[in-house]
């Protein structure tokens, strides 16, 4: 092929016109991801809130880690706290059930049947008909609050509502209060992957209630008739719906009081009127959306796939703040913010190779936030995140991640942090005792025998290690530097030079034999394949490595071209494979853009990048081909459309890939806009024509006109 023509940029000051009117809500599918390995929910929540009010269909299992999947047939309920895309279950707090009849209290008893037919969804609103008890149950809400809407049958005169406080996790404690007719009160304390999560909670009715019972066992304590405490709390409320008129629920969530919640709820939500609140809560998400407007090609309209990868995006991190600024901390103590908010649910090992680069462009205000919540969770509890969830270090996944999110968003020009205390944070981590780190220093690699995947962890810790470096240098602190980059360095010492590949040692010797397809201890979550090109710091090293350039491109063909069988113990999370190369777990993301690096008289990325695309992103509820991970798996879909990917994340730049669309404008917060043309005439491959893979940051900034000059390639060497 050849590639040599440019990319051309018209580096010019756009300025942000008035955006078109739009109900980019509409354009949102939240049932995508929840078939398959998804793990999303299709739920209602606002824009990075704290609340997401949604269906659970499942009670356990992997795939059933946001609570719902696409194949089940029952509902449990609706709880107001979900995890999106990630790979193990939690949440799910506070469920309500509405039934008619007697109350039940085994969930099996008191679950409905249900139908996709009649389940609707987009962003900001889920309804569905409960066929159990002939009820329509509609759900939006506000940051830090969620509005249930009942609609019983006519011939219904009696409803009821179910509060299930055990339900799913591990209940440490939990406490319900009948504070009068319309109003309850109460807390759960739960364990899952969250040690301690505390969550308090008010809920209003817009009927009274006329009858109560509150269920308990012996781990529990009835206080008084209308009071308990303990670790199986449920209670069922009844009410007279001789009016016709649809029964409203409305609940206040906090992590910090009761009176928290009752604040929260008073300040979103004054009173009963759900269509103000949807549309309140539609008009955030089209004002969110609407960030990046795109025109789909005419052969291959791309909206509602986009829209919705974006729409993930912007579910997670989560607000975790009261409307006073309260929160409660990696310490378990009650802070105030100063500046700020504060946020929650940081999968940092997926988030910051594609996500965050993102958000540092379109979320500049958010990054900076987030920076203040990392920097604030080393204050309070004495180590940058590396996977927060409910104030709760998780310890999940691999490396210190926050670290080259800090650096990508100070490059990027988001500086309003500590930036001292945030090196001091990442000096501390990075030399801790924590899974092998002060190992991994001393000897310049870490042997299984003293960590577990231990090629996985060297590899990543290589590279937090170069961004602290550039961060350093950028502070004036050459020293440090200089000890990073050496650092950073280590990755040259689990490559095996007779096998060109990097591998476990146990002892400080090769393990043998080696098979590259296995997938092992040595690794986190893959094989040799997956991690050969994790080096994203020091490609030019990499291929030295390799033996050139030549076989640096070769080795990236065979990853493609290679058979997908691979041995040892099972991993679900190895999903969407071309070759060896699984699209359905983060190592692989940045590989497929790494052709342009290579060669670029032979660049298979903008092949690639549309078979990924074209054949694992579908507006189909299986239409991811492997977790969203918070808003990973989307990032990367939303970055390819607009023809670009960030390979090594704290880099300031992007490499080349194949535009998804005609157009797209991206709203910068400066009021200035990049806009991206792309000539795509049909839906055979089509190749940007460059002399260069690469587009800096600091040239779009302020603004900027990229056009791709497109050439139809038919034939692929």
């Amino acid at each position: 092929m050849n590639l040599k023509a440019i990319v051309l940029f018209c580096l010019v000051l756009v300025t942000a016109q008035i955006r078109a009117q739009k109900n980019y809500h509409k354009l949102v599918n939240p049932f995508i991801g929840t078939g398959g390995h998804g793990h999303t929910y299709p739920g209602a929540t606002s824009p990075f809130g704290m609340v997401q009010l949604s269906p659970d269909t499942r009670m356990a299992d992997w795939d059933g880690s946001s609570g719902y999947h696409y194949s089940d047939s029952i509902i449990y309920g609706f709880s107001h706290t979900h995890l999106s895309g990630t790979g193990v279950p939690d949440y799910c707090d506070i469920l309500l059930q509405p039934t008619v009849g007697s109350y039940e209290w085994d969930n099996n008893k008191y679950a409905s049947g249900f139908h996709h037919k009649n389940e609707n969804a987009y962003a900001g609103y889920y309804n569905v008909f409960l066929e159990k008890y002939n009820i329509e149950v509609a759900l939006t809400t506000t940051p830090r609050t969620g509005l249930h809407q009942y609609t019983f049958s006519k011939e219904t005169k009696i409803g009821n509502v179910i509060l299930d406080l055990a339900h799913r996790d591990i209940v440490l404690d939990s406490y319900v209060e009948i504070v009068d007719s319309f109003t309850v009160k109460g807390y759960r304390f739960s364990k899952s992957w969250a040690n301690n999560q505390k969550l308090f909670f008010i809920l209003k009715f817009n009927q009274p209630i006329t009858k109560n019972e509150i269920h308990i066992d012996s781990s529990s304590t009835l206080l008084t008739s209308n009071t308990a405490k303990g670790k199986n709390i449920k209670t069922g409320f009844s009410f007279d719906l001789s009016n016709g008129k649809p029964l409203l629920v409305q609940i206040g969530l906090s992590a910090v009081s009761m009176d928290g919640a009752v604040l929260n709820l008073i300040s979103e939500q004054p009173d009963f009127n759900f269509e103000k609140t949807l549309k309140q809560n539609t008009d955030s998400w089209d004002k969110e959306l609407s960030k990046i407007e795109i025109e789909s090609l005419p052969f291959n309209n791309i909206d509602t796939i986009f829209y919705t990868a974006l729409y993930h995006t912007m579910i997670v991190p989560n607000i975790y703040e009261d409307v006073d600024g309260k929160y409660r901390g990696t310490d378990d103590k009650i802070h105030t913010t100063n500046g700020f908010t504060n946020y929650t649910v940081f999968s940092l090992w997926d988030t910051y190779r594609a996500y965050h680069p993102l958000m540092s462009i379109i979320n500049k205000k958010r990054t900076k936030d987030w920076i203040n919540t990392f920097i604030n969770q080393y204050k309070n509890g004495g180590m940058l995140p590396v996977w927060e969830l409910s104030g709760n270090e998780t310890f999940c996944m691999i490396g210190y991640h926050s670290v080259p999110v800090i650096v990508d968003a100070y490059k990027k020009g988001i500086r309003d942090f500590d930036t001292e205390l945030a090196l001091e944070a990442m000096l501390r981590y990075s030399k801790s005792n924590k899974f092998g780190i002060n190992e991994y220093a001393k000897q310049g690699f870490l042997s299984n025998n003293i960590e577990a995947e231990s090629v996985s962890k060297t590899l990543e810790y290589a590279y937090d290690d170069w961004c602290i470096a550039e961060f350093a240098r950028l502070l004036g602190k050459e020293k440090i530097a200089d000890e990073y980059y050496l650092r950073s360095e280590h990755y040259r010492n689990l490559f095996n030079p007779s096998t060109n590949f990097f591998q476990g040692k146990l002892h400080g010797s090769w393990v043998k034999p080696f098979d590259p397809t296995e997938v092992n201890n040595f690794y986190t979550e893959g094989n040799a394949w997956h991690y050969r090109f994790a080096v994203p710091q020091n490609l030019s090293g990499l291929k030295e490595l390799i033996g050139g350039e030549d076989k640096f491109a070769t080795s990236l063909k065979n990853m493609f071209a290679t058979s997908s069988t691979m041995t040892g113990r099972e991993q679900a999370d190895v999903t969407g494979l071309i070759g060896q190369y699984a699209h359905g777990n983060e190592p692989s993301h940045h590989i497929a853009y790494l052709f342009a690096d290579a060669n670029l008289k032979d660049n298979k990325t903008p092949f690639l990048v549309d078979k990924i695309c074209n054949e694992f992103y579908k507006n189909t509820p299986d239409g991811l081909i492997g977790n969203e991970d918070c808003g990973q798996m989307s990032a990367w879909y939303i970055w390819s459309a607009l023809g670009m990917y960030p390979v090594n994340p704290a880099s300031n730049e992007f490499t080349i890939g194949s535009p998804q669309i005609k157009k797209a404008t991206i709203h910068l917060e400066n009021g200035k806009d990049i806009v991206i043309n792309a000539n795509r005439k049909n839906i055979k491959a089509y190749f940007p024509l460059y002399s260069t893979n690469k587009i800096k940051f600091d040239n779009i900034k302020n603004g900027a006109i990229i056009n791709f000059a497109m050439k139809e390639e038919n034939k692929i060497k």
